[in-house]
């Protein structure tokens, strides 16, 4: 193996290397209870993050075997690959720019969620009622967010100064401004004169219930999938920066290969 084809083949390698964090981030946003419950971003970063995975690959085994006509199918398909990437983190980064902060809740280390603070594009993929209606069920059935809360705080001021998750502070209790009595994080009796906001009558003691059905609730949601996806889309960004340098590196290798080619072929013509 000649030395351009070796170089080549290692930058191809550690090409391959960085797509693994993109699956992996992939992979981690889908066991966490937001994104499991409203799976809009980490499939598409699996698909990419494998095809990428498979793309460098596929030029690896096209250098070592000298397949020119196969590696330049493999830059092809990984610059679109690229291309595609960088607009999904451009993407993400605008949804996440999008919204308000949360508003602090008197009297409490936390702060809570507003439905009408939310971003645009994220709250018209949770609002709805069949879409809810789905996140809602998966959210009540099959993540203990909830139950956590009653396992980790046992009175009603260690409660007040913890720093719950948006979901635990949307979904798991009233909102504050309704004026609940603390029983424990997931019971509250209900007060004499109630604000009128509907959550405060949509709020349940049933653990099936809680406030699930609440505005808050969809607030919450859409504000941890804001936190989670920054959090990826930094992942993104440095990886993408790597893989385009990798893949710049790749395309120059490539290039001084096929003149080296050429050139040794006019050699041996003019012999």
């Amino acid at each position: 193996m000649v030395a351009s084809d070796a170089f080549t083949a290692g930058v191809a390698f550690a090409a391959s290397l960085l797509s693994i964090p993109i699956l992996g981030v992939g992979v981690w946003l889908a066991t966490q209870p937001a994104d499991s419950c409203a799976p809009l971003l980490q499939w598409p970063l699996v698909a990419l993050g494998v095809s990428l995975l498979l793309s460098s690959a596929a030029a690896v085994a096209a250098t070592l075997r000298r397949a020119t006509s196969l590696l330049l199918c493999c830059l092809v398909a990984t610059l679109a690959l690229l291309l595609a990437l960088a607009g999904l983190a451009a993407f993400v980064f605008a949804v996440t720019a999008d919204g308000a902060p949360a508003r602090p809740a008197p009297g409490r280390a936390f702060a809570e969620y507003r439905v009408e603070d939310s971003s645009g594009w994220l709250r018209r993929r949770v609002e709805g009622r069949r879409r809810w209606g789905r996140i809602k069920e998966c959210l009540s059935g099959s993540t203990s967010t909830c139950a956590d809360m009653n396992r980790t705080y046992n009175s009603a001021q260690e409660f007040f100064d913890s720093r719950i998750t948006p979901l635990q502070v949307s979904c798991c209790k009233p909102p504050t401004q309704c004026g609940y009595t603390f029983v424990s994080p997931t019971v509250w009796i209900n007060p004499t004169s109630a604000s009128s906001h509907i959550d405060c009558f949509l709020w349940s003691n049933d653990q099936a219930v809680l406030c699930y059905s609440c505005a808050a609730c969809k607030a919450g949601l859409i504000a941890t999938l804001r936190k989670e996806w920054r959090r990826a889309d930094v992942v993104l960004v440095v990886s993408l920066l790597a893989l385009f340098v990798a893949y710049a590196m790749t395309c120059c290798a490539f290039r001084r290969a096929k003149t080296q080619e050429l050139l040794q072929r006019f050699n041996l013509a003019d012999v």
